[in-house]
Parts: structure tokens; C-alpha cells; sequence
């Protein structure tokens, strides 16, 4: 089955050659590789056009953020199947193999391989995860040993990080695709909540395996003393889109106690990391956006075949363990996590 390789690149002339030089030594059928780059400043459109000829390059004009660049590349694919990766995920050779066998075998519209970090290979970075009621992603295997990582082969799950994606380019244009008002975070949350609210299957791959280099910078976060505060804004403004646009009245009504109680706690995180400002105005920004989301809403209720119920889970809280490097946090964290579950263990049978 032929396949197009999409790249989201942002100033990734660091990533480029050893992203695209892991695609090329991959086994499969490549209809066409394209990059989108999102009006990069630094030397990646020269780089590609003296070293990779072969490249299709597809120039956004703007970094409107990496849902913009996927949504491009499907749309100028010609193939059903996408495989789609940011610049600094590399691929294993077997890694097209294994998730085309894996959507042929259960349907799944989109599949994830599971990812390591690249500066430490022998722990896992993403490996899917489960919807938590809160508004976040119940990551599996998170941050865990490599061979102490859950692993059956191929196992369904009902979110994936778009670090790199084989993607049913069809059935996700035909939902609209990635929203781009997320810019960045929560976008692949959304999408993913989507699907599966339709009743589509998505599935990780765990016997394939990509490295996961540098992430976004400014962005990304995995260590070090300071949390961006550009993440705490679009953490705190997009996690309200997406609850607000997705979850049923119902839902939000059972939910609101937990919704308030992790509210308030990461509000205390944010001020105990100096981001309160930032924080702030994630909201404000949210408020701003609700009014835009009527129609989206309407649209993502009227297709539900699967309940909330059904989707929805009471934890557990997965975080980058720097982030909880204190004790005090990481204390603060179990609590709340125990809190959480306790309050939807009490009102999912209404759900």
C-alpha cells in the first residue's frame, strides 16, 4: 500500500537531515515526501532544497502552528494513507510496516508507534493514553522504563500524540481535520476525542519504535528549573476550548467539581512557578473564543454514537516528572489524583 510522508518543520534545519535521512532507510512504499514548513527562519528551506531535491516542500507562509502545517500535507496528499511526523521524531526501519498492519487489522483510522526519548532511549515518552475527565491525557507508560512498559503488540486507545501519526487521511478531512485555534497543544487531544466520540478506532503500536528528539522550543518542556510560561498560557486557555467544545452539558454539569478542584490547583502551580499572568490570560483568551464554538459544538454532539460515559476516565494524572521534582508537588500531585478519581468514581453512573 502506497503511502505519503508528511513533515510539520518549524526552524528545524537541526532535525531535517536526521529525520529524513531515518525515512529514507525505511521499509515500505513512499508515494511522495513532503515537508510543510511554517515560515521557518532559520536555514531549513535552503538545506532541503540543496540536499533533498526529492522533497516536495509546501511553504504555509506563517507559523500558524503544526495543526496548519498536518492539515496541508493531507490536504495536498494523494494517497489514503498519511504518515505524518513532526521534524524531530526518526523513524525505525519497520515503523510503516507495523502500523499499516496494525489499521488493517482493526480499522483504526489512526495509529501511533511508540515513542522513546532520544537522549534516553530505554524510557518511553508517548505511548497513547486514555481520556481523562479533566481535560487532559491519561498517558500510558509515561516516562517508564522501556522494559518495565506495558506491551502487547498492538492495543487500542482512545488518544495519541501527533508526534507521529499513520493517518486515515480521509475519514480526518471529513471532520475538519486537526482545529487549528489550537496553535499547539491539545490539538491531537481534540482530534482524538472526536474520532472516538464517533465511534472510530485509534491504536498504538508497540513494538515499533521512534526517538523523540529535541520537541518544540519554548514550548516543549522535560527538565530544567523553568516551566515555560508560553506553555502555561496554552495549556490554560486550550484546555477550556476543548472541554467546552466537546463534552456534552451533561457531562460538564457532573464533572464541575473536578474540573475546579484541578483548576485551582494548577492555578497554585502556576503562581508557585511565577506564571500567574500567563495563566490568566489563557483564560481571558479562552473566554474570548467560546462564542466561536457553538457551531462545532452542535456539530460534535449531533455525531456521537459513544457516550462520555463510556469515554471519560477518572485518572490517572500523568506528569513530566521534573515538573514534580519537589516533594512537596509530587505529594500535591498524588493527592489530587486520588481526589479526582474519588469525585468521578461518585458521578459517573449519571453520565
Amino acid at each position: 500500500m502506497s503511502v505519503t510522508v508528511v513533515v510539520c518543520n518549524y526552524n528545524g534545519e537541526e532535525h531535517l537531515p536526521v529525520c529524513l535521512e531515518a525515512l529514507g532507510r525505511m521499509r515500505g512504499e513512499i508515494e511522495e515526501c513532503i515537508v510543510v514548513d511554517n515560515a521557518s527562519t532559520d536555514a531549513s528551506v535552503d538545506l532541503l532544497a540543496r540536499d533533498y531535491p526529492h522533497v516536495r516542500v509546501i511553504q504555509t507562509g506563517e507559523n500558524a502552528g503544526p495543526s496548519r502545517a498536518r492539515n496541508v500535507g493531507m490536504q495536498a496528499a494523494k494517497t489514503r494513507w498519511v504518515l505524518a511526523l513532526d521534524n524531530d521524531a526518526i523513524v525505525a526501519e519497520d515503523t510503516l510496516e507495523k502500523l499499516l498492519a496494525a489499521a488493517e487489522d482493526s480499522s483504526a483510522v489512526l495509529v501511533q508507534p511508540r515513542s522513546v526519548l532520544d537522549h534516553e532511549p530505554e524510557r518511553v515518552h508517548y505511548d497513547g493514553g486514555h481520556l481523562h475527565y479533566v481535560g487532559l491525557i491519561a498517558l500510558r507508560n509515561f516516562y517508564t522504563p522501556l522494559g518495565e512498559a506495558l506491551g502487547e503488540g498492538a492495543v487500542d486507545v482512545d488518544c495519541v500524540i501527533a508526534l507521529c501519526l499513520l493517518v486515515d487521511r480521509e475519514k480526518i478531512l471529513e471532520i475538519g481535520g486537526y482545529d487549528e485555534r489550537y496553535f499547539i497543544l491539545f490539538e491531537d487531544l481534540d482530534l482524538s476525542y472526536r474520532l472516538r466520540a464517533r465511534g472510530e478506532a485509534i491504536r498504538v503500536v508497540e513494538d515499533t519504535i521512534v526517538r523523540h528528539r529535541a520537541g518544540t522550543p519554548g514550548i516543549s518542556f522535560r527538565e530544567g528549573p523553568r516551566y515555560p510560561s508560553s506553555r502555561v498560557f496554552y495549556h490554560s486557555r486550550n484546555r477550556w476550548i476543548f472541554l467546552a467544545k466537546n463534552y456534552s452539558a451533561r457531562a460538564l454539569l457532573l464533572a464541575a467539581p473536578g474540573l475546579l478542584t484541578y483548576e485551582l490547583v494548577a492555578f497554585l502551580f502556576a503562581l508557585a512557578g511565577g506564571h500567574p499572568w500567563p495563566w490568566l490570560r489563557g483564560k481571558f483568551a479562552a473566554l474570548r473564543a467560546l462564542s466561536g464554538l457553538s457551531a462545532e459544538r452542535r456539530l460534535v454532539q449531533s455525531s456521537r454514537v459513544v457516550s462520555d460515559r463510556e469515554l471519560l476516565r477518572g485518572g490517572p494524572l500523568t506528569v513530566t516528572p521534573a515538573v514534580i521534582a519537589a516533594p512537596w508537588k509530587n505529594a500535591a500531585l498524588g493527592l489530587l489524583d486520588g481526589v479526582l478519581k474519588t469525585l468521578w468514581r461518585l458521578v459517573r453512573p449519571f453520565a
